[in-house]
């Protein structure tokens, strides 16, 4: 077999074998640290789509359902001073915080936002009520049961309720027969139930109205 000499007779073909032989190394080097780079971002990406997928559910499922509406405490002028809402879970909703929930009240006077009387800190235009109706589990404020019903207490205009509550706070005016309201409810989720109240054009001999 033919071999290739160098100059001075010496055979050169280790030395091109090395050099070969350290490029391969370099490229798998190379090839291994891509696809560990590869590996982490395809993690780190999955990680944040599972994250995005979870919040965007819960911003759908994690809501309130209402169940009714009612006004009582009427004022001399035939107003209401008070409006209670029932609510429950809503279909397929994890576990709901009220504690945490915002409430939005836009009636003929404005628009107002309360927190909750045991929630967070702030300076809200008010601050509802959360009262138990039916609530196996003594979970209140928090609806973790189909069949829990927990009562969102609002106090329009001129405190119409006992201070049993230091921080129970009231807010805007008290709306009379024939106005409209809508109640905005806002779980920690960003879920939002919204529900329209029409109060009857008279409330003369009533103690309390469907709304």
């Amino acid at each position: 077999m033919y071999r290739e000499h160098s100059a001075d007779g010496r055979d050169d073909r280790g030395q091109v074998g090395i050099g070969t032989l350290i490029v391969f190394i370099a490229m798998v080097l190379v090839a291994a640290i891509a696809a560990g780079v590869l590996i982490n971002t395809a993690g780190f990406l999955q990680s944040s789509a599972q994250a995005t997928g979870q919040e965007a559910s819960d911003s759908t499922t994690n809501r309130v359902q209402v169940v009714s509406t009612t006004a009582d405490h009427f004022t001399t002028d035939d107003e209401v001073g008070v409006v209670n809402v029932t609510v429950k879970a809503g279909p397929g909703s994890g576990n709901v915080d009220l504690d945490t929930a915002t409430v939005q009240w836009v009636g003929p006077t404005g628009s107002y936002y309360q927190l909750a009387s045991g929630g967070a800190s702030g300076n809200p235009d008010g601050r509802f009520l959360v009262s138990t109706i039916q609530d196996d589990d003594g979970s209140q404020p928090v609806l973790n049961d189909p069949e829990d019903r927990f009562k969102i207490t609002l106090d329009i205009g001129d405190s119409d309720l006992d201070q049993t509550d230091d921080n129970e706070d009231t807010f805007g005016e008290a709306i009379s027969g024939g106005e409209t309201a809508t109640i905005r409810i806002t779980t920690a989720s960003g879920a939002t139930t919204e529900k329209r109240i029409v109060v009857p054009q008279t409330l003369s001999g009533e103690s309390s109205v469907l709304l």
